[in-house]
């Protein structure tokens, strides 16, 4: 069973269980042994859900997925009187209000859902590692993190305890752990997946919510479960033309791509980065495509500082929600989140409505990139994953943020240069996924390759706004050119 489960992705394991060839307590059962296997060692799974899966699986199933289990990320793919935690200590025991709109989706294709999986704190970081759940692992080496914020998710698709688990992105949080852990994962374009109904626009529609997978026919399959919008949605996109799963399989004919290898804010760029997007555009020519070196014009350390500016104003809101909610301490969330939020609470409404205002710049830039180029290709992150525990705030800085948290000293960092150092140290690793995020427009990463380590590697593709068809089509073909599904870790073979 364990053999059938590792070789099988999501859609190839519900037309087994369809067939009758498995059942969904078969299917159930060998999940759970697979995650208690490896759990102790992974630390992927937030709030096990297990007895309410039982009980899932006693009614009778159906949808494209009946009885594929699946896993949630634990911040805002919510369920009414279940555990969400969002990483954060305050929120240990709290109880959703709501059900979102995804989890009813995924409810209504029939898949069975076991677990939550783990997240930094609030989402913040591209590292999972916190106060309440300790530090969730890379199943490609243990001493390496799987990336955040869907880091949980990410390391238990590539562990094998489910062939796709829920994701969401607001500045890389599914394309940064699908580079670091061998998957494919699409952000989708804004508006394209629900929010709803607790939040409108996630992140004035920065964030966009899906999956991580291991093939690009479940990503695709997935999105046609999930996309459209619900009732109150503030924005509504335009519907797909057909279904995004038969787009996977449809040449994308010649496309002109732009690619790029250099940081958008002037870091290092690792050389097997670089060699991943230079042997991919080799790829790309062999497969008839025009590829070019040419990006857009745009300025990423003011990009770099306008995604922060939303970063501090947005955690100011919600740990003041918390605290609100809870009635907790300041103290009670990591030294670096009540900096973050003593910064956003320091910065000024105008100057947060002028730094939103810059994104339109960004999103006429990409569309002049775009009406020369079909995509644009860059590493997906800079830099390999970090050791668990090397992106911790360095001792002297978190004195820092404690003062400035104690003294109320928002506004003397804001003016003191250091925001533009942590602007830095945020995103050195990770400098080109933030793009896609201001500028609402869909992006992957595609698991091409492996670094001299043996850690993977992702490539980035941006697609004009609401052209999810172009990017899976492209994924398609680089699927079938360059299979990665054979790359596989030893917590998957075991």
């Amino acid at each position: 069973m364990q053999t059938v489960l590792r070789d099988q992705d999501a859609t190839g394991l519900a037309a087994l269980i369809a067939t009758g060839a498995l059942s969904p307590a078969e299917v159930l059962d060998a999940t759970l042994a697979r995650i208690d296997a490896a759990e102790p060692q992974i630390n992927a799974i937030a709030v096990d859900l297990r007895d309410r899966a039982r009980a899932q699986i006693a009614a009778p199933l159906t949808g494209r997925f009946a009885g594929v289990p699946f896993l949630l990320k634990d911040i805002f793919q919510s369920e009414a009187g279940v555990r969400m935690t969002m990483g954060a200590m305050p929120l240990a025991n709290n109880l959703a209000t709501t059900t979102s709109a995804y989890v009813e989706r995924c409810r209504r294709a029939g898949l069975v859902i076991v677990a939550a999986t783990t997240t930094p704190e609030l989402g913040l970081k591209a590292t999972t590692e916190t106060l309440l759940h300790g530090a969730t692992r890379n199943p490609w080496n243990l001493h390496h993190t799987p990336g955040g914020s869907s880091g949980g998710s990410a390391a238990a698709v590539a562990a094998g305890y489910v062939p796709m688990a829920g994701a969401s992105d607001g500045g890389g949080s599914i394309r940064i752990p699908a580079a670091y852990c061998g998957l494919f994962g699409l952000k989708p374009s804004r508006g394209r997946v629900s929010e709803g109904p607790e939040v409108g626009e996630a992140w004035e529609g920065a964030v966009s919510s899906h999956v991580l997978t291991r093939s690009v026919r479940d990503s695709a399959a997935m999105l046609d479960v999930l996309a459209g919008a619900e009732p109150g949605d503030p924005f509504v996109i335009a519907p797909p033309s057909r279904p995004f799963v038969q787009e996977c399989a449809t040449p994308p004919g010649r496309l002109r791509i732009g690619f790029a290898t250099t940081s958008p804010i002037g870091g290092r760029v690792a050389p097997e980065m670089v060699a991943a997007v230079q042997q991919t555009a080799a790829l790309l020519q062999s497969l008839g495509h025009i590829v070019e070196e040419a990006q857009p014009a745009i300025d990423g350390s003011l990009l770099a500082r306008c995604y922060m500016g939303l970063y501090f104003g947005h955690i100011a809101a919600m740990t003041a929600r918390i605290r609100r909610e809870t009635g907790c301490s300041a103290a009670a969330f990591h030294a670096d989140t009540r900096a973050i939020a003593s910064l956003g609470r320091a910065m000024s409404a105008g100057a947060y409505v002028e730094l939103h205002a810059e994104w339109n710049r960004f999103a006429r830039a990409l569309g002049a990139f775009h009406a020369t180029y079909d995509l644009f290709l860059t590493p997906t992150t800079a830099l390999g994953p970090a050791r668990i525990g090397e992106l911790d705030t360095p001792k002297p800085l978190q004195l820092i943020a404690r003062l400035v948290d104690r003294l109320g000293a928002g506004k003397l960092m804001l003016k003191s240069g250091i925001v533009e150092e942590m602007s830095f140290r945020n995103l050195e690793r990770t400098p080109f996924t933030q793009l896609a995020n201001l500028t609402f427009v869909p992006a992957i990463s595609v698991p091409l390759h492996q670094g001299p380590d043996g850690l993977p590697i992702g490539v980035q593709f941006v697609a004009r706004f609401g052209d999810e068809a172009t990017l899976l089509r492209l994924a398609g073909q680089l699927e079938q050119a360059a299979p990665w599904a054979g790359r596989q870790n030893d917590y998957f073979r075991a």
